[in-house]
């Protein structure tokens, strides 16, 4: 697929106002008209490859990207020591990069996803509730979310982290068994606290011998969290698990061009 990137800003509502950045890929000859597009959320560590990795197996399949950086325009530095105090924060953020998709010539405005890394995984998750959708300023939410290792024990344990009341848009969450934020099975304890009616449209899949951020290619890194060990705190490895990455970019792929509709 031909791709065209382009360097875009757009503003939010977020508190106070700001104007955010981010990296647009559109597909530049789609021969059947628009596309549909997916807004790509960073992790603690902020933008650092793992957007890119996405979005290029993404644009492959005839889907515009629109990767953002939600650090940058409140002059944050990268790291969990210094983003904002809750991802409810930075929701503004996901739901004008969805308005200022939408609103690409190239790109179908019924049919835009969103997906994200640890915190822009909670970002994703959080898009996908009745009370975010108070953001889109009446217009359509999100079509479809994919979360990857979006920390499973915080839901319906803090305030303000609650997946019990979702609009019904499908909702994919991916994680790794060796993923120390949670247990092992973290991910089936969260969808156990859930009412059916959101278990109904959320499909979950963790990776063996997967830890956080396994699809960050880049060296070993340990960092250190107080959401880490189940709100514990303390250090956490996050390593490339290159089988798990392409696993899970495959799923959300195959996720997303299903919810899409082909």
């Amino acid at each position: 697929m031909p791709i065209r990137t382009s360097y875009v800003a757009f503003a939010t509502r977020a508190d106070p106002a700001l104007t955010v950045a981010g990296r647009l890929n559109t597909i530049a000859d789609a021969g059947s008209g628009p596309t549909p597009g997916v807004v790509i959320c960073h992790g603690s560590d902020g933008v650092d490859g793992r957007g890119e990795f996405h979005a290029a197996a993404l644009n492959a399949a005839g889907i515009a990207t629109l990767e953002i950086d939600m650090w940058a325009a409140r002059g944050v530095a990268r790291g969990a020591a210094a983003r904002p105090r809750s991802p409810v924060e930075t929701l503004p953020d996901a739901f004008a990069a969805r308005a200022f998709l939408a609103d690409q010539p190239e790109v179908d405005a019924a049919r835009i996803g969103i997906m994200g890394f640890s915190w822009g995984g909670v970002v994703t998750l959080l898009a996908a509730t009745r009370a975010a959708q108070r953001l889109a300023d009446g217009g359509p939410g999100f079509a479809a979310h994919v979360a990857l290792y979006p920390v499973c024990w915080a839901y319906e344990q803090v305030p303000g982290l609650s997946l019990a009341e979702l609009t019904g848009a499908p909702v994919l969450i991916q994680t790794g068994a060796a993923d120390t934020y949670d247990d092992p099975d973290g991910l089936d304890q969260l969808l156990a606290r859930l009412p059916p009616a959101s278990r109904a449209v959320i499909r979950g899949v963790t990776h063996p011998g997967a830890g956080h951020g396994f699809d960050r290619d880049l060296p070993a890194q340990t960092i250190n969290d107080p959401f880490a060990h189940k709100g514990q705190g303390g250090p956490v490895l996050m390593e490339f698990h290159p089988q798990a990455a392409e696993a899970a970019r495959t799923l959300a792929v195959e996720f997303f061009r299903e919810a899409f509709g082909g």
